[in-house]
């Protein structure tokens, strides 16, 4: 049965009191059953519906007076709103389930989300689930891929319960119903809007293309965003209401194309004392000074254009402020997003400020001062490793403000993971030394010349030193926007570790005799697991045991990602950091001992590892004597313990209770909040030993400002780690001291390290 085969209704108001039928309830009937019961008593005064609402899909009889029709669409628009007395509102307010049925795939729309606006474009239209049997018709919902500065501020990347409905980038999707959805133009225009301009006026329109539009007998202006066959994309000066930085959608003939102004595309400030033709190139940082105010952006071209004389250069600018997407009258240049691009004389470009305090030229000087001393350094080969901060020398050199990493434009996620790989750690040390192609050497030179001793030495990386960083890891071609987005730290570090720097992979884990090769572990868990105020310990063990896995040989740096859905979605409130993982039962080779006896184990059951009556961390191993103890009782006795791999010189022979564990020891967090990520370092061997960093801590100025960060110790950290999981568990987050909610409810990474292995890699 097909939603064509039957008729539809909505309930408008109750017609009894003990029925399950309520006002906007949707129903339904077969179509010959209608056309039967209009034949047998002409116009009938009930009709037998089944509702769409009732978990027992059984027809009862309804007045029809308390109905009114629907069609097929109207139906599945409305089923999406789970809420009957919502239905039945927007069902009276029929001029939005109109305008619904109008809108198509690949309108302009903005979408309700979280109590906020977000623009879009319309990728799906339809059902999200099956119909729930025998139900004809689900909901019809409206994906949408958010657009601009709403980008990744969504849920999806376009699927739904593992189903793929449309695609885009992750977290840039969003599924709603149509009562959250409105188109970003009227519906139709006035019944007085002018003649259409003429073809000649209308023809080869293109991105970047300065426009005239008539709304509602108003003239308006805008740059052409975008062309859809039919409709043209403009980003208006101003629209109806006078506000500016909107868009609208219009049919061609309703557009005029006009010249952009020679003034935007050459503008003229003074120029500064440097050579800015010499000074700059392709990937520089820059600013340029406006009669409105700094714009600041990235050259990412530098030539003539058709009739402009002087060298110009093209500029992605970081704010939707722009004119183009790289185009100009016609001809792309560059790429990059819309109104994002601006073409201006390069002698107009001068050095970006807000990296820090000092003026510009004076920077620029010591800038070139500092890579000339480098590299005489490194001709004469002095340019060596400078230590991991002791512990002695964090309170020195590294506390206070101006110091760690500068934070410039959506880099924090790359502060964060170099701060805490590098500050205090040597364990990734060989990343920096190692033998690389030629074409990677740059990379490497950046990361230890410019952020790693700097870090070390002097407690503080200017920002243009990571943006440096960035440029030339956009160079390489792994990303296209590695300079202006924000990513999530473990695509930078597979990017630095496997792509540029060819590291061996950091774990190694055996499942089913294969062994697999990873640098970073994200911890899955079952949808059985008892875990509500979980230890990093047992995330690790429970993740293991229900993927079968375990760990080929001891890995010197572990990076673990804690189970979240995306970056808003936590699984846990809060995560107990453990300082030392031991991970001695989750190695596939090597002896192990009976958790009741201490003997060698020769046996392992895992339906024994979430059993209450052993402990709460560590699989469940027994030699062959306690193994049969434990599973003569009758609620073990259906269990099936699985043979253990002996090393052959352990075979017959006892092992010593005092048997080395192998343990990994905590030296770095990564936290997310709203979107920002932090870092956690501990720094020396007493619980409180912590400090905590971040990129953006303060900022001097506006938009001409810079970012000021932040390294202080948060001793407070120990207090919590020193409580008992009943008293965390009663902790307040808004009344934590300090920053240590951060570090229990909102982490992201766990970086550990061995000491041991971490001296052969």
């Amino acid at each position: 049965m097909t939603s064509a085969d039957n008729v539809y209704f909505i309930v408008t108001e109750k017609h009894d009191i003990f029925s399950n039928i309520k006002p906007g309830c949707i129903c339904y009937m077969h179509k010959s059953q209608h056309t039967a019961a209009s034949k047998k008593g002409g116009s009938p005064s009930k009709l037998k519906v089944t509702s769409l609402d009732s978990y027992t899909p059984i027809a009862r009889e309804v007045d029809l007076s308390s109905m009114r029709a629907l069609s097929a669409e109207e139906a599945g628009l409305l089923l999406a709103l789970p809420d009957a007395s919502e239905r039945l509102n927007w069902f009276m307010q029929r001029d939005d389930l109109q305008m619904a049925q109008g809108l198509t795939k690949g309108t302009g729309v903005t979408v309700e989300e979280n109590g906020k606006k977000l623009r879009g474009i319309i990728r799906y239209i339809g059902k999200i689930t099956e119909p729930a049997y025998p139900d004809p018709i689900s909901g019809t919902f409206f994906g949408i891929e958010l657009q601009g500065e709403h980008r990744g501020k969504g849920q999806t990347d376009g699927s739904y319960l593992c189903k793929t409905l449309f695609s885009c980038e992750r977290n840039c999707g969003v599924f709603a119903p149509f009562a959250r959805v409105k188109p970003l133009v009227p519906s139709s225009l006035s019944p007085s809007t002018p003649e259409p301009f003429s073809q000649q006026q209308t023809e080869n329109l293109t991105t970047g293309d300065r426009v005239t539009y008539f709304i509602n007998d108003i003239l308006h202006h805008g740059m052409v965003v975008n062309v859809d066959q039919d409709y043209v994309w403009i980003s208006t000066d101003t629209d109806e209401n006078g506000k500016t930085g909107g868009e609208v959608r219009l049919p061609l003939e309703c557009v005029a194309k006009e010249e952009v102004p020679a003034e935007t595309m050459d503008i003229d400030t003074p120029p500064v004392e440097t050579d800015s033709d010499d000074l700059f190139s392709v990937d520089s940082v820059v600013e340029v000074t406006l009669p409105a105010g700094n714009l600041y952006g990235i050259i990412r071209w530098i030539g003539t254009l058709p009739d402009q004389g002087p060298v110009m250069a093209g500029l992605e600018l970081e704010e939707d402020k722009g004119v183009n997407d790289g185009t100009f009258r016609g001809k792309r240049y560059f790429y990059c997003p819309p109104k994002r691009g601006l073409f201006v004389r390069l002698r107009s470009c001068h050095p970006d400020s807000r990296f820090q305090s000092i003026s510009a030229n004076h920077s620029e000087k010591l800038s070139k001062q500092e890579d000339t001393e480098s590299d005489t350094e490194q001709s004469a080969g002095m340019l060596e490793a400078v230590p991991p901060l002791s512990t002695d020398q964090v309170n020195q050199i590294l506390i206070g403000r101006m110091k760690g990493i500068q934070g410039h434009c959506n880099s924090c996620y790359m502060d964060a993971a170099l701060f805490g790989l590098f500050s205090c750690s040597s364990v990734l040390d060989s990343m920096l030394f190692k033998s690389t192609a030629p074409q990677d050497a740059p990379i490497q030179k950046t990361l230890l010349r410019d952020i790693v001793n700097p870090l070390r030495s002097k407690g503080f990386v200017e920002g243009r030193h990571v943006m440096k960083l960035r440029q030339q890891l956009q160079k390489h071609g792994y990303s296209g926007s590695f300079t202006t987005d924000e990513k999530d730290p473990e695509e930078f570090l597979i990017v630095i570790m496997h792509h540029i720097l060819a590291l061996d992979p950091l774990l190694k884990l055996s499942a089913g005799g294969k062994v697999q090769e990873s640098y970073c572990y994200q911890i899955f868990l079952d949808q059985n697991h008892s875990l509500v105020l979980p230890t990093v310990q047992q995330l690790l063990e429970h993740s293991f045991h229900s993927a079968g896995l375990k760990l080929a040989e001891v890995p010197s740096c572990l990076i673990l990602q804690m189970p979240r859905f995306g970056k808003k979605f936590k699984m846990f409130d809060k995560i107990i950091p453990s300082l030392e993982l031991d991970i001695t039962d989750l190695l596939s080779e090597g002896p192990q001992q009976c958790i009741l006896c201490g003997n060698l184990a020769e046996e392992e059951c895992t339906a024994c590892f979430k059993d209450s009556v052993f402990s709460q961390t560590g699989f469940k191993v027994f030699c062959k004597t306690c193994s049969s103890k434990v599973h003569s009782h009758p609620q073990r006795r259906s269990h099936q313990p699985a043979a253990l791999d002996i090393p052959k010189g352990y075979l017959g022979h006892s092992i010593p209770h005092t048997l080395t564990r192998d343990k990994l020891e905590l030296f770095a967090v990564l936290c997310i909040e709203t979107s920002h990520y932090v870092s956690f370092i501990k720094y020396g061997p007493k619980n409180e030993d912590w400090i905590f960093f971040d990129s953006m801590a303060d900022r001097q100025g506006e938009r001409d400002g810079f970012n000021i960060p932040e390294v202080y110790t948060c001793p407070e950290v120990g207090m919590y780690l020193e409580m008992s999981p009943a008293e965390l568990a009663n902790q307040v987050p808004r009344d934590m001291k300090g920053v240590a909610k951060r570090l229990f409810c909102d982490a992201y990474m766990y970086l550990y390290q061995s000491t041991n292995m971490c001296l052969y890699r």
